[in-house]
């Protein structure tokens, strides 16, 4: 199966505008995204798409691969759809700009999941501990079911611990995806769904038009920035 992994990358971030042109020690945030996505090996292309001409020199004059969008994107998916409209690939995965520390063995075990046909998308989650990330809206929350398929995704704290006898795990969703390319040009084909408008969570658009997402629990994919002090948290683990 011919695969490639798409980095989006919007440069006026609303949290934390320019968030992927900060400096990480010794190069930006974006780069770092690149780079380690390269050493993993995986993939037959990796390349950048975004609708910034600094981001996209950036990554260009170190060596990378990137890619002007045409047009305005809701959502990184939208952007990495119309990138891979007329491109002759199997699997697409979309490693968030954001993400700095990706690593191999997440994304070979997202991978590894469309060896069953009947995975369409794929995403990975990593359990969480942290009672403040777990109440933190800028961490998205997923519940599964018992064979690791996506029942819902929330800012809020989902499930509802009511019964305080009860264990709970709870999941942050890392927002790196998998598609088959025909998944991916469905959704950018469906209009914004209630929930995905109401959450500001492209995937729930999938579970909105009864597409399941297989969940790939890793147990450690580093940072995602999005404010200054994750930026601070992330320079610390460097």
């Amino acid at each position: 199966m011919r695969t490639i992994a798409m980095i989006p990358a919007r440069y006026a971030a609303t949290r934390f505008p320019a968030k992927l042109m900060q400096l990480l020690k010794d190069k930006t945030v974006i780069r770092h995204t690149y780079d380690n996505t390269v050493a993993t090996g995986l993939f037959d292309e990796v390349m950048v798409v975004t609708d910034s001409k600094i981001i996209f020199d950036e990554i260009t004059q170190h060596g990378g691969k990137a890619k002007m969008s045409i047009k305005e994107h809701e959502s990184g998916s939208d952007r990495i759809a119309e990138a891979v409209a007329d491109m002759d690939v199997e699997i697409v995965v979309n490693v968030q700009g954001d993400e700095p520390f990706v690593q191999k063995e997440p994304l070979q075990k997202l991978l590894e999941t469309f060896k069953d046909p009947a995975v369409q998308v794929a995403s990975l989650m990593q359990v969480l501990y942290d009672e403040k990330f777990i109440k933190d809206p800028n961490y998205v929350k997923v519940a599964v079911d018992k064979n690791m398929n996506s029942l819902m995704f929330s800012r809020s704290v989902i499930p509802y611990q009511r019964d305080k006898n009860v264990a709970v795990t709870y999941y942050e969703h890392i927002g790196v995806y998998a598609f088959r390319k025909q998944a991916l040009i469905n959704f950018t084909n469906w209009p914004m769904t209630p929930l995905e408008a109401a959450e500001k969570v492209e995937c729930l658009r999938y579970l909105e038009h009864g597409v399941p997402l297989k969940m790939v629990v890793t147990k450690y994919m580093g940072v995602e920035i999005d404010t200054p002090e994750d930026l601070e948290r992330a320079a610390g683990l460097l």
